[in-house]
């Protein structure tokens, strides 16, 4: 993908706890001292609709039916992309996403029960077919990314499910990076966080050139 624009795409995914926020500001200033624009953002909330579904999406009182919690993000996602990560691949930055696509596929499709073709479907609608150049996942035991979590402020919709639909979600994940194992470094998500930045950082030095 990275030949069809002047940018570069990076996503980070992950469990609950997997420490992507870490990872992604740490990315952030490697690239930043390799002297490239960096665009850092995230879903649902890296433009104002997307920041909208998220607070609808954090409402306790609201039930939604899978479907309804699919397109919500999806929609989020179409608007982000369009407003926010495509303009800056076409500037020529490193775009550095925090959940994008993946996510529904695991969250969704594997952990909600719906079919991940047709997820796969609404998010190329969405995007219109946009691929990351590279996805980091951090692979962390359920049980261990729920302890990290745990006293952190009021867990969302997702948050509040239990292992095993957490433990769906990692499946899936892992399913998804097995398919493409060409976009997708899987990493140990329970080293250190220098040690993980390390092992990104060698996969990445590559796409820079």
């Amino acid at each position: 993908m990275a030949s069809a624009r002047q940018g570069l795409f990076i996503t980070l995914e992950g469990g609950e706890g997997s420490g992507k926020s870490t990872q992604a500001h740490a990315l952030k200033a490697l690239l930043e001292k390799a002297g490239r624009t960096v665009t850092l953002t995230r879903e649902p909330a890296g433009c104002p609709l997307g920041q909208r579904v998220r607070e609808l999406l954090s409402e306790p009182s609201l039930q939604l039916d899978a479907r309804s919690e699919l397109l919500l993000f999806v929609a989020g996602r179409a608007q982000h992309v369009a407003e926010v990560i495509r303009p800056a691949l076409e500037r020529g930055e490193v775009v550095i996403c925090d959940r994008f696509g993946d996510s529904s596929v695991a969250y969704q499709g594997y952990g909600r029960g719906l079919s991940p073709d047709d997820v796969r479907l609404a998010n190329r609608i969405a995007t219109q077919g946009l691929v990351p150049d590279l996805t980091v996942l951090l692979d962390v035991p359920v049980e261990t990314g729920l302890a990290r979590k745990a006293g952190e402020d009021a867990p969302d919709r997702i948050g509040q499910e239990g292992a095993e639909f957490h433990q769906r979600v990692r499946q899936g994940y892992l399913a998804l990076a097995a398919d493409e194992p060409q976009r997708f470094l899987v990493v140990d998500a329970t080293l250190a966080p220098e040690e993980i930045t390390r092992t990104i950082w060698r996969w990445l030095e590559p796409l820079l050139a």
